[in-house]
C-alpha cells in the first residue's frame, strides 16, 4: 500500500500532538507531587512567625498551586483597612516569591499567599504569583 505525503504529514502531526499531550500530563502530575511533598515538609514547621504582625499558619496543595495562609494581626485596624493594603503588599510579596521560589515557578507551579485576619479569621486578600510575574526568571 502506497502512502501519500499528505497522509504521512497527518500521521506525524497526530503523533507529535499526542506526545505533547502526554508530556504535559506528566509535567502536571509531577508538579502536583512536588506541591504535595512541599506541603508535607513545610507543614511540620507551622505555625511560624514571619514578622511582628504576620504568622504563617497553613500550607496546602490545590493541584499545581501551593497556597500559604498567613494570619495578620494588625491590632485596632479593621479588616477593610487591611484589605486596602493589598496594592502596596502585592509587589513586595511578588518580588520575594520570585526570588525564593524560582524553581517552583519555572516548572509551572503557582504560588498563592493568602492573608486572613487573625481577629476575625476572614479572608483579606490573595497574592497569586506565576512565572509571568517574574520577568527575571526567563533570563
Amino acid at each position: 500500500m502506497k502512502r501519500s505525503p499528505v497522509w504521512m504529514a497527518v500521521l506525524l502531526a497526530v503523533t507529535l500532538f499526542a506526545s505533547n499531550d502526554d508530556m504535559a500530563e506528566k509535567i502536571r502530575l509531577q508538579n502536583q507531587n512536588v506541591v504535595k511533598a512541599a506541603v508535607e515538609a513545610l507543614s511540620k514547621e507551622l505555625p511560624k512567625r514571619v514578622d511582628p504582625y504576620t504568622q504563617l499558619v497553613g500550607i496546602e496543595a490545590d493541584g499545581e498551586r501551593l497556597i500559604y495562609t498567613f494570619e495578620v494581626n494588625a491590632g485596632p485596624r479593621s479588616d477593610e483597612e487591611l484589605k486596602k493594603r493589598k496594592e502596596s503588599r502585592t509587589r513586595v510579596v511578588t518580588d520575594g516569591v520570585c526570588r525564593t521560589s524560582d524553581r517552583f515557578l519555572k516548572s509551572g507551579i503557582v504560588i498563592v499567599y493568602r492573608y486572613v485576619s487573625a481577629a476575625t479569621k476572614k479572608p483579606l486578600f490573595d497574592v497569586v504569583v506565576t512565572k509571568k510575574e517574574c520577568p527575571l526568571l526567563d533570563e
